[in-house]
């Protein structure tokens, strides 16, 4: 699999500089990081969808779905699939293939926030009789 990701990897860095009127790619990228997180979002989502469905065709199309996403966003963020295998690797020796590392509670408080979005209330505007 590794195989695939790394030409695919290297398909959309080649995208970068395509025409976006005729690249799905190019035009993602230049949409900038929240439009290629948003795709992502969604297509996991669409995979979990599927597999609550027990719908094992629409997860298979969605993941493949979602790889793409994946390797655009890492694409935009240089990342490399090879930085991701290293820690696969890392932590396989660490933890064993199937484990995920623990996180512990001081590492959480430290970690930045995904993102802040400033909301202020809305309040409806009060009209009396005879003003508009």
């Amino acid at each position: 699999m590794s195989d695939s990701v790394d030409r695919l990897y290297q398909a959309v860095l080649a995208a970068k500089h395509a025409d976006p009127a005729t690249s799905r790619t190019s035009r993602l990228l230049r949409a900038g990081r929240a439009k290629m997180a948003k795709k992502l979002g969604e297509e996991a989502f669409e995979v979990v969808i599927g597999a609550l469905q027990a719908n094992g065709e629409a997860v298979v199309r969605e993941s493949a779905d979602l790889l793409y996403n994946l390797v655009v966003l890492w694409a935009s963020a240089g990342v490399a699939p090879g930085d991701v295998w290293k820690e696969m690797n890392r932590r396989e020796r660490l933890f064993g293939i199937a484990e995920k590392m623990l996180k512990s509670r001081d590492e959480k408080v430290r970690r930045p926030p995904l993102a802040t979005v400033a909301m202020r209330p809305m309040h409806k505007r009060r009209v009396k009789v005879g003003q508009s």
